[in-house]
């Protein structure tokens, strides 16, 4: 009895390996595995836009202080009274002059300055900096100061531009330059197989900047949304597309069909939601807005947003961000480029073998 049953044991076992040998060289094992990437791919592009966008909170506004709302003891109490309406820590910034404190709102280093006027409080907050800070600290200051018995008086002192009343539309330029950039390195892929790594960089770089001009041409000059800085805006748009370009080509060599999978993680699942374009960076989770920065959306988010409000301030650093990301991406796949699927060098190589 015992032999039988470690006969019909094995026999279901043999049974077994054959289905699944002829399961894995069949086409339907990688479209399963492609159902159940795609179905937990729904999951974590919901969940990552709604953790960090469904309920923003702030942790801590950079406010300036140039001056007290009515004494020491005043000034206190509405800090405090503003921290626990907000539920977050306004981080003061002591500044001599009221200019001065204007100078740190444009260089992006405060979100607001609070000062004394006539014997009041006088709260200036910047919409173009983060209108959903912006829109806070305007709701939440008049209400704590009659709260304290101090009149407050709020103003926008620079103030998002009329087409784009929510400070969105520099986000979703950025998006469509992100998600264009990575689907042309696909397609260029499927449609461009026989483009050698030299050509596949240059066609990369051509379709990028085409593909920054026409944003801008559509964006500005044909639904007239947003006023771009042409040469800027541009320059920045095409640096982001050949950017998300270059991250999958360079996944493609390192993982070949698998390759959307870490770019897609990367720009849109982490990189987008932490980009500070849809939700200000005070407002997200602590960790995404530091991420943020240092990723290819976050980068070209923050310089089109720097180019567009505040033009005498630009920083150099997202446009290191993106140069960074852009030369390690070539670098990566040039000195990989033998993986890469395709490729006349390849396909020369192969059928000499």
């Amino acid at each position: 009895m015992g032999e039988e049953s470690d006969g019909s044991g094995a026999s279901q076992g043999s049974v077994r390996g054959r289905c699944w040998s002829a399961f894995r060289r069949s086409p339907f094992f990688p479209a399963t595995v492609l159902v159940l990437i795609v179905a937990a791919a729904a999951g974590l592009f919901a969940g990552s836009y709604t953790y960090a966008m469904a309920n923003p909170t702030p942790h801590n506004i950079p406010t300036a202080v140039t001056g007290v709302p009515a004494s020491e003891v005043k000034r206190a109490e509405f800090v405090q009274g503003m921290e626990r309406a907000l539920g977050a820590e306004l981080r003061l910034r002591h500044f001599a002059t009221y200019q001065e404190a204007r100078n740190a709102v444009d260089d992006q280093r405060v979100y607001a300055i609070l000062q004394n006027r006539h014997h009041a409080a006088g709260l200036d907050v910047s919409g173009a900096s983060g209108a959903t800070v912006a829109q806070l600290l305007a709701e939440t200051a008049p209400r704590v100061g009659e709260e304290i018995g101090v009149p407050v008086a709020v103003r926008d002192v620079n103030p998002l531009q009329k087409g784009d009343p929510r400070g969105l539309a520099l986000f979703y330029i950025t998006l469509a330059a992100v998600i264009l950039g990575f689907v042309g390195a696909i397609q260029m892929s499927v449609h461009a197989g026989a483009l050698n790594p030299a050509e596949r960089i240059a066609f990369t770089a051509a379709y990028s900047v085409l593909g920054g001009f026409t944003i801008v041409a559509v964006v500005d000059w044909g639904l007239g949304a947003v006023r771009l800085p042409f040469a800027e805006s541009w320059l920045i748009l095409a640096l982001t597309l050949f950017t998300s370009g270059m991250v999958f080509t360079m996944f493609n060599a390192l993982f070949g069909r698998w390759a959307m999978l870490p770019t897609w993680g990367l720009m849109v699942l982490l990189g987008n939601p932490s980009s500070g374009g849809a939700v200000s960076w005070p407002l997200l989770p602590s960790l995404l807005g530091e991420i943020g920065r240092w990723l290819p959306p976050g980068a070209s988010v923050n310089a089109q947003h720097t180019a567009v409000y505040f033009r005498q301030h630009q920083h150099f650093f997202p446009f290191a961000v993106l140069i960074a990301w852009a030369a390690l991406s070539c670098a990566v796949f040039w000195t990989w480029r033998h993986r890469h699927p395709g490729g006349r060098e390849t396909a020369a190589v192969a059928a000499a073998g």
